[in-house]
């Protein structure tokens, strides 16, 4: 739970956190930033396993992020803490299977209840089935995969902010009371 003076906190995960997660993670935290919301809300990124940890983000996804003007030279690949499922209010999925890892590795239904695919935030997505709301690992592609997974994190932001917007006001109060 948060202490009385804790942000709304929120993490994306994928497999490595070298592409599709910290790509989420900067590209929401712009977003809510240009939203107002950046000191009621902080965003970080994981990965479901320890394979890249301790690596920089994937120079593809820098590339792609530094288009718009996001600098991702301060990633560095982590692994998920179990912690975190305490500690973290919203849980962004980016693809099925970590979906079903976080599920799976959530210590009861609190914490279940915490985890979203991302793309269900894309109102064109929001009422498909999980399977549809996956984002494809775009490390074993080229430049237009990573182009395909920002397209997809951006059309899932609006809707992404808007729920944030409100739990982080409503954190927010509840800190206050």
């Amino acid at each position: 739970m948060n202490s009385p003076s804790s942000p709304y906190r929120v993490i994306a995960v994928c497999t490595g956190n070298i592409c599709r997660s910290p790509m989420a993670e900067l590209m929401l935290a712009a977003a809510l930033g240009h939203a107002g919301l950046g000191g009621l809300v902080t965003v970080d990124s994981a990965g479901t396993t320890g394979y890249e940890a301790g690596r920089p983000i994937d120079p593809r996804a820098a590339r792609r992020l530094a288009t718009t003007q996001l600098t991702s030279n301060r990633h560095i690949a982590r692994q998920w803490q179990p912690k975190w499922f305490r500690e973290r209010d919203l849980i962004l999925a980016l693809d099925i299977d970590h979906h079903a890892w976080l599920s799976e590795s959530a210590p009861g239904q609190e914490a279940r209840d915490k985890i979203r695919m991302l793309r269900s935030f894309d109102p064109q997505l929001a009422e498909k089935d999980l399977l549809d709301q996956g984002i494809e690992d775009p490390w074993y592609g080229g430049h237009a995969d990573f182009d395909t997974v920002w397209h997809q994190i951006h059309a899932a932001l609006p809707g992404l902010v808007d729920y944030i917007k409100v739990a982080a006001v409503r954190n927010a109060e509840l800190q206050q009371a």
